[in-house]
């Protein structure tokens, strides 16, 4: 009975957290039923165009399918194959926990408006706690055409894929009770108080920082907490004296292709509208991948004389990444020198770098997210243009290298206390034991093999 008496805490936790949405829940349920209310500070009458409304719903479903499954197969097919189930399941844990919190607070601080005009610049308010106060009508300012519920979702994709990003980086190694409690601290720590200073009207937005569809706030963000974690954690058991070998490359290239495809909505949906920039930003997400893929190949030839298709996979990653915070500020010819230069880039990231400091960035969420996110967020301020996007005007490098800093301080040091938070509560790594017969059976009760 003991270890049922270890997880009353938790289960007690579990238990207050449900009955506190419950609470808001009907809270909310009562107001729908009362005259409708004054627009909250972040608010816009709904102005409803069909066209935009439709394209980022469908943008919503493209960036979901990007976690679930094809970040989940994607990092599944790389671990080895006594962790693919214990590994698919951190994405489907993180994608639950992160609905649940962005509703309840997450969107509330990263788009609601502070009711201290001191604080406003760095994180949002709780007028819309629990969705508090959205209605059929309302939309958020920032897309008044658009639905608030639509935007929100929208946005809530972008705050679940950015810590399941960050998986790939001590995979094979971390509880699940840990990375269930990190995702949730994460999330409303780290995530919710970046997008608030790009996009939620924070200082850094309004400082002419560019991020089109998240360079800063999910790619790096996530490739610095992972850099973080991987080395806190430590190595994974036999870590550079004994092979670890991807066990399936083609789930990996199942999983490449759903990102490929969800990065459309990642990238073109962030337009926020059905128009020419979209446009724009659908055909750079796509040749940017393809060149990064073709430069990463090529190094990787040069290299090794071989060409591997999880190379050729990491390559087309590579690209997506780098290219999104210029998606929609840089023209085609931009986005083509963006994703050639990005593939050497990420290549030297993850394979030689990561030899050298030998740390164990399990499946590369620095390395190529991390990476690649400060390359395209830097050469944003290069390529960007005003025959693209008015908000070119005035791009360059240090503006651009100031809001990166500020990201990356800010989630290294959050994501380092977050982590000692969790080490002194849950525990943070599984047991060597468990570890060496492998996370699917100790964890979850299953495996390939049954």
């Amino acid at each position: 009975m003991s270890h049922v008496w270890n997880r009353l805490p938790g289960i007690a936790a579990l238990l207050v957290l449900i009955a506190g949405l419950f609470y808001a829940g009907g809270a909310f349920a009562q107001d729908a039923a009362a005259p409708a209310p004054a627009l909250l500070a972040h608010q816009a009458a709904l102005e409803l165009n069909g066209a935009d409304t439709a394209w980022l719903a469908t943008s919503s479903a493209l960036v979901l399918l990007m976690t679930l499954p094809g970040l989940a197969l994607f990092y599944g097919g790389m671990v080895r194959r006594k962790n693919v189930i214990a590994t698919i399941t951190q994405s489907v844990g993180v994608f639950a926990v992160v609905t649940v919190l962005w509703c309840a607070i997450g969107y509330t601080l990263a788009f609601g408006v502070n009711p201290d005009p001191a604080l406003q610049p760095y994180i949002g308010g709780f007028e819309a706690l629990f969705l508090n106060g959205i209605g059929l009508e309302s939309a958020n300012a920032l897309l008044p055409g658009i639905p608030e519920f639509v935007f929100l979702t929208f946005q809530m994709t972008f705050a679940i894929i950015t810590p399941a990003l960050v998986t790939g980086a001590f995979a094979e190694r971390m509880k699940y009770s840990a990375l269930l409690l990190f995702t949730a601290l994460w999330t409303v720590l780290i995530y919710a108080p970046i997008a608030h200073w790009v996009w939620g009207g924070g200082f850094l937005g309004s400082a002419g920082v560019l991020d089109f569809a998240g360079g800063a706030v999910v790619h790096v963000n996530s490739g610095v907490a992972g850099l973080v974690c991987a080395i806190f954690l430590g190595r994974r058991k036999g870590y550079g004296t004994e092979p670890i070998t991807p066990h399936n490359p083609v789930l990996t290239m199942i999983g490449a292709s759903l990102l490929l495809v969800g990065w459309i909505g990642f990238n073109a949906g962030s337009a926020g509208a059905a128009n020419g920039l979209m446009g724009v930003a659908l055909i750079n997400t796509i040749l940017a991948a393809a060149a990064a893929a073709l430069t990463w190949k090529l190094v990787e030839v040069i290299e090794k004389r071989k060409a591997s298709l999880i190379g050729m996979l990491s390559g087309i990653v590579a690209g997506l990444v780098a290219i999104t915070p210029a998606a929609g500020f840089v023209d085609p010819k931009g986005a083509f020198i963006i994703g050639a230069i990005a593939g050497p880039v990420c290549y030297i990231s993850s394979v030689w770098i990561k030899k050298l400091l030998r740390y164990d960035d399990s499946l590369d969420a620095f390395g190529i997210h991390g990476a690649g996110g400060l390359l395209g967020a830097l050469l944003t301020g290069v390529f960007a243009s005003t025959a693209i996007n008015s908000l070119s005007e005035g791009a360059n490098i240090p503006t651009q290298a100031i809001g990166l800093a500020w990201t990356i301080a800010y989630s290294a040091v959050g994501t380092l206390i977050i982590l000692i938070i969790c080490k002194f509560t849950v525990g943070l790594r599984v047991s060597a034991a468990a570890e060496e017969e492998g996370l699917d059976t100790t964890l979850h009760g299953e495996s390939l093999d049954h």
